[in-house]
């Protein structure tokens, strides 16, 4: 694999983008082109596809200051093509409004958190790294994730552990939040994993970290990451052209039956109830669905990057 294909920005973050084959084998056309990237990043998939098509044009929104910063850089090659704009992928329709599209061939949606993201440890997202509890992908937000850990209450606390973080044991861990926090309030991440590892103990050899569900539930609650990407997935096909394709990289499997859902939904003929004996919905199909299949990472993608190896693909056409 050659590591010339992917980004390195000015401040020493390499970006490698997942799926890197099946998105270029999916959305490069051929010809003058119109594509909305709704997760930027650093720009990773976009270069590729800019570089594919010479006459490609990009619309690439992020709500990430320092990443759209680097996609700023990396694209600098075809700027005269290209547009940014800071912001929540939910109001991609908004953004393609104001710089005068009115229809696109391509969405592409690299749902969750980026590798700068993950290693830049004043951003509080890694479990591993020292920093604050921060996890906010907008620096501008007011919510943070010692905000949540320190104020929610029991209740919604649970609820989030559960939810977001497919956690079990959520009820457990909520109510040693709340006894916890009337000593001391939470404040750093290794303090918060060693926490959670005290409650719920360690996990067994070969199995995810036992904070890694706490801290994914956290990172969604602050981000509202599953209430956006349903947003942006109904936002997105009714601006799509005829023929035009949504692909969404996905992380975990809670995004992942969001998008199989909605997918779903939308190429149905009929929604009618179960039971129905005639079709009363008038309710045409939207897309047709590419990936009957799941696509993941082949393996020597994975070999090459580690993080490709949770990364989900589903893509549809419109009708």
């Amino acid at each position: 694999m050659n590591e010339e294909l992917f980004a390195t920005s000015k401040d020493g973050f390499k970006h490698f983008p997942v799926l890197y084959r099946e998105i270029l084998e999916y959305l490069t056309f051929a010809g003058p082109c119109r594509i909305i990237d709704g997760t930027l990043g650093c720009g990773g998939h976009s270069s590729l596809i800019l570089k594919a098509n010479p006459q490609a044009e990009l619309l690439g929104i992020d709500r990430d200051g320092d990443a759209l910063e680097r996609a700023g850089e990396n694209l600098k090659f075809a700027e005269k093509r290209v547009k940014l704009a800071r912001g929540n992928f939910s109001e991609l329709a908004v953004f393609a409004e104001e710089i005068g599209w009115d229809s696109v061939d391509a969405i592409l949606l690299d749902v969750g958190i980026s590798s700068p993201q993950i290693d830049d440890s004043k951003r509080g997202f890694a479990l591993r790294l020292d920093g604050p509890l921060d996890m906010r992908m907008d620096k501008r937000s007011q919510l943070t994730a010692s905000r949540i850990l320190n104020y929610r209450n029991e209740v919604e606390l649970a609820r989030i552990f559960y939810e977001y973080g497919e956690e079990h044991r959520s009820r457990r861990l909520a109510r040693a939040i709340v006894e916890r926090r009337e000593e001391k309030p939470f404040e750093r991440t290794l303090e918060f994993a060693e926490f959670c590892e005290s409650v719920l103990g360690k996990s067994r050899p070969g199995k995810l970290p036992t904070p890694t569900k706490c801290f994914q539930a956290l990172r969604i609650a602050v981000n509202d990451e599953l209430g956006e990407l349903r947003q942006a997935l109904s936002e997105a096909v009714p601006l799509l052209k005829k023929g035009g394709r949504i692909a969404v990289i996905s992380f975990h499997s809670l995004e992942d039956r969001i998008v199989k859902e909605f997918f779903r939904e939308q190429a149905a003929s009929c929604i009618c109830p179960p039971g129905m004996p005639l079709c009363i919905c008038d309710h045409p199909a939207q897309v047709k669905i590419l990936t009957r299949r799941l696509i993941k990472a082949q393996a020597d993608e994975i070999e090459f990057n580690r993080r490709a190896a949770s990364a989900k693909l589903r893509i549809a056409e419109k009708l």
